[in-house]
């Protein structure tokens, strides 16, 4: 066994170890704390970079791209696995710098708003990363639950009536699909007597047809476990009160919490009901795909009607979720390729959102929202009946200071990345999934293209919410920036500036760097596509050889 198959745990272990250590430490010694889980981020972001180079497979340590970690040294599908491939990797480092950033960011303040604020951001990401590594449905639970107990301590931080209420129906609703998830594995089981997913990908197609029925049902249970947790309409009630309400740095990791909800389903309906699934073949295939255009549409018409920063970012996020479920549904390997590319722009970009609405409020005299409408009315009112003697002389320009000009060029960053507006990512990603919408086997769009309503829907709607977003941001930031109200330019620490500044300069990387990481995406979408190489690395995955026993003591020795 390799020293890099134990990277693969490292992951659960860290944030574990780091979190529980925290956890012996008085609450006085927040520096000390503060420095232990800046630390686990560095480690976690250094070991999904390791992990990234592995599962590219160019290194030649693991066979098929695919490691795998077998606990206790038992078997599949009797023990406890963990796998790491292309697709895991990829979200294991998106969670490792959202969560860099958003400590160094609660350091400035939000970290002394609540008590054990990085003990449970701690166990909040061993659940994150247990997730995308789990190979089996039961861990998937426990991960899941590690990391729903450590947000429901996260989500309440920093107390205040709007966030206690909010907070405690975002508790409510998660508890509710936590049964929905016990209950849809207690049957998965009963019908297929296993719980780990290549084995679930071997033993789904054999079912007998008289179980079919109970097992699709079964599946559509769990499934609405992980669609309360991707936002999917009707069930995404609970998301836009709890994460505008949440602290910011609480608000900005939790931006890749539903992307786990995501993860699963990518994982689990591509591995067992794309090919090969005999009867059940694209078994709620067209759940995920309008159920995904109509939550895009609803998260498009909740940016139009937001009123704040915190709630427009929400709707984003549940705007994101609509369109990588739609993806989802469409299965061909463009669209999913597309789709994970568009997952870590856009949570990069809102989570850069949430760590900027603290500034930017900050930077806003009280009722400057209510004052930017009110003086475009009675100042020009009052400028029609003033005389022209009267007026003073206007300023030949105007000095931007610095604070207000690193606000004003995140926003703008933010607002491109969100409405898929070019030249950065998020329009490089929008384009990927228009093209493999209108050209489904991989051809130019003509008259003969087999191009559905399905396809045209979600250009149609794709197109509005990147109208709808510009209009929404753009409303909002001129009432934040430019709204006729003098006011002292706002103190800005460098702690905070640097993780808003490090997510957008990504966003911006993987927009120079739009080639590579896209071919890294295909091959991370071609593989899941497949699933060959995920099952058989699974299921033929070696056990550690025993030690070789002690020879015996010669015949004849002492008596």
């Amino acid at each position: 066994m390799n020293w890099t198959d134990h990277l693969v745990v490292a992951p659960v272990l860290v944030p574990l170890l780091a979190g529980a250590l925290m956890v012996l430490l008085d609450e006085s010694q927040r520096r000390l704390r503060f420095g232990i889980a800046v630390f686990s981020a560095f480690v976690q972001v250094g070991i999904a970079v390791a992990l990234a180079g592995l599962a590219d497979g160019r290194q030649g340590e693991w066979i098929d791209s695919v490691g795998v970690y077998i606990a206790a040294n038992w078997p599949v599908p009797f023990g406890i696995a963990l796998a790491v491939d292309r697709l895991s990797a990829v979200l294991l480092l998106l969670a490792a710098v959202l969560s860099l950033s958003a400590l160094v960011f609660a350091r400035a303040r939000w970290e002394r708003a609540g008590v054990h604020f990085y003990p449970l951001f701690q166990f909040l990401m061993m659940g994150v990363n247990g997730a995308f590594l789990t190979a089996d449905l039961f861990n998937l639970f426990v991960f899941f639950e590690v990391m729903l107990a450590a947000s429901y301590g996260l989500v309440l931080h920093g107390s205040g009536q709007e966030r206690v209420r909010s907070g405690m129906h975002y508790v409510a609703v998660n508890l509710l699909a936590s049964s929905f998830f016990l209950i849809g594995v207690s049957m998965i089981y009963g019908v297929t007597g296993t719980l780990n997913m290549a084995d679930l990908a071997r033993v789904a197609p054999r079912v007998a047809a008289e179980d079919r029925m109970l097992l699709e049902a079964a599946v559509a249970i769990l499934g609405i476990a992980f669609l309360i947790k991707s936002a999917m309409w009707p069930l995404n009630f609970w998301l836009v009160p709890a994460y505008s309400a949440a602290t910011p740095p609480v608000a900005a990791a939790f931006g890749i919490m539903t992307k786990v909800g995501v993860y699963v389903i990518m994982r689990l309906w591509v591995l067992i009901f794309v090919e090969g699934a005999g009867d059940s073949t694209g078994f709620g295939r067209e759940l995920l795909l309008w159920g995904g255009m109509a939550t895009l549409a609803y998260g498009l018409v909740g940016m139009l009607a937001a009123n704040d920063l915190g709630r427009l970012a929400a709707y984003s996020i549940v705007m994101s979720s609509g369109t990588l479920l739609a993806a989802i549904g469409f299965g061909n390997t463009a669209m999913i390729s597309a789709a994970i590319y568009y997952l870590v722009s856009a949570t990069l970009a809102v989570a850069a959102m949430f760590l900027l609405i603290e500034l930017v409020d900050r930077s806003r005299a009280f009722g400057a929202g209510v004052l930017a409408v009110t003086f475009e009315v009675f100042e020009t009112q009052g400028r029609m009946h003033a005389r022209d003697d009267d007026e003073p002389g206007e300023e030949a320009g105007v000095v931007i200071p610095a604070a207000m000009a690193f606000l004003g060029l995140s926003y703008v960053c933010c607002a491109l990345l969100i409405a898929g507006l070019p030249p950065l990512s998020g329009f490089l990603a929008k384009f990927a999934l228009l093209t493999a919408a209108l050209n489904p086997d991989g051809i130019a769009v003509s008259a003969s293209a087999d191009v559905g309503v399905d396809s045209w829907t979600l250009l149609v709607l794709l197109i509005a919410s990147g109208l709808a977003g510009a209009i929404a941001l753009g409303r909002i930031g001129i009432r934040a920036f430019w709204v006729p109200v003098r006011r002292e330019p706002p103190r800005l620490r460098v702690i905070e500036v640097l993780p808003i500044a490090g997510l957008l300069l990504l966003s911006v990387a993987i927009t120079v760097h739009a080639g590579p990481v896209m071919r890294y995406l295909d091959d991370a979408a071609a593989a899941l596509r497949v699933g060959d190489d995920y099952t058989r690395s699974l299921l033929s995955a070696p056990r550690v050889p025993s030690p070789a026993p002690s020879a015996p003591a010669a015949a004849g020795g002492s008596q």
